[in-house]
């Protein structure tokens, strides 16, 4: 009784806090306190965070877990928790402020930025590669068949290793987007198909929208992204990797392996677009919540983000503009994206029709942060949900 009635007040306090955007639609949130209060009675928050934060203690003891989790629905944060240690030799607890890298959670990012230069007139999704990476080997590749994962290119984290002369080094210095780029102008690594012929998803995509940012923008990718994205949103405990300066962050955390082993920094480390952004859960729901207006993006680029464009074999998955998505067209369409990276799985899940979102972020390698069927048929009351897909 004691645990069930500190749980009533904590999650009143921290809903009643909330910070939200949106306009009329299931994710827009009550406008004051008291319609807060009422709204969480009505859709049932304090019973519905019980069953919530009963499930990821059970994955905590019977499976690990190791990170940070906030859910939302209607707009309106019901839960939100940190489990477990930012570092594991000195014992540091992490907390709703630790920073995880979010592996290829970090596309959904990517893509905002480059659907942003494209709402400010400085590029279109038809024009080519070639027309922002002069000296780009492949022809007939367009920025949306990047965004899409429709390319047919080949894995820079495969093909390129071979050319490095150290784990993480290209001609002595750091293996970086640039010398991907140099890797694939040089040797001309084999693809998969032809252009726009089929999906495949491939981390190559990302890694070059990131270099069309910089050279459109005339800024390098992590300025850009905290000076266009990060510090309008809000998002202050968000940053791009960069080895020079991550020690700077206070609250980034260490990945570590499932066993509990550190995952040292390593080849591709330095390679962003396709991974490397550092957030927290609450800095998330702030993107999320940006979503469901037009705060950062055009409403009709925001539309066109979330159509499926994989489209050559039927079935309920599909990919957008950086996001998968689950729409079987019986069930609320789901909004996603997952990531690992060297320790570090994430988890960032919307269900517009309800307002819901599901953000889990791991700093031990652990598969159950990509399982939040339950979550879904708890926020549901029951009616079942699909399963996400694992780790890319």
């Amino acid at each position: 009784m004691r645990c069930f009635l500190f749980f009533s007040v904590f999650i009143f306090l921290f809903a009643c806090g909330a910070s939200e955007t949106g306009t009329g639609n299931a994710g827009a949130p009550p406008q004051n306190q008291d319609s807060i209060a009422a709204f969480l009675v009505k859709i049932h928050a304090k019973e519905k965070a019980y069953r919530i934060d009963t499930l990821f203690k059970n994955k905590v003891r019977n499976a690990g877990f190791n990170g940070c989790v906030l859910v939302a629905q209607h707009g309106q944060v019901i839960y939100k928790k940190a489990f477990g240690f930012s570092n594991f030799k000195n014992k540091d607890s992490l907390n709703l402020n630790s920073a995880f890298q979010l592996a290829s959670a970090s596309k959904t990012l990517t893509a905002a930025a480059i659907l942003l230069l494209m709402d400010r007139g400085q590029l279109k999704l038809t024009d080519s590669v070639q027309q922002y990476l002069p000296g780009f080997p492949y022809h007939g590749i367009t920025i949306q068949m990047l965004l899409t994962h429709r390319s047919g290119l080949g894995n820079y984290v495969y093909f390129c290793e071979p050319y490095c002369d150290k784990p993480n080094s290209y001609k002595g210095s750091c293996f970086n987007n640039q010398a991907m780029f140099e890797i694939m102008k040089a040797f001309r690594p084999g693809v998969y198909a032809k252009p726009g012929k089929k999906f495949e998803y491939c981390n190559t995509n990302y890694a070059l929208l990131a270099l069309i940012v910089e050279n459109v923008s005339g800024t390098r990718f992590p300025e850009f992204m905290e000076t266009n994205i990060f510090k309008p949103l809000g998002m202050n405990n968000t940053w791009v990797h960069d080895p020079q300066a991550d020690t700077a962050h206070k609250f980034k955390t260490f990945g570590y392996n499932g066993s509990g082993r550190p995952e040292e920094d390593t080849y591709a480390d330095d390679v962003y677009g396709d991974k490397g952004v550092y957030s927290t859960v609450e800095d998330l729901f702030k993107w999320d919540r940006a979503l469901y207006s037009e705060v950062l993006l055009k409403k009709n680029t925001i539309d066109d983000a979330f159509k499926g464009y994989s489209n050559e074999h039927k079935g309920k998955r599909n990919y957008g503009y950086g996001w998968r998505m689950i729409d079987d067209g019986k069930t609320p369409k789901i909004i996603y994206h997952n990531g690992w990276w060297h320790g570090y799985n994430s988890l960032f899940l919307r269900r517009p029709a309800d307002g819901t979102t599901i953000i889990v972020l791991s700093n031990k390698f652990n598969r159950t942060a990509y399982q939040v069927k339950g979550v879904l048929e708890i926020l549901s009351e029951g009616k079942g949900s699909a399963e996400m897909e694992g780790e890319e």
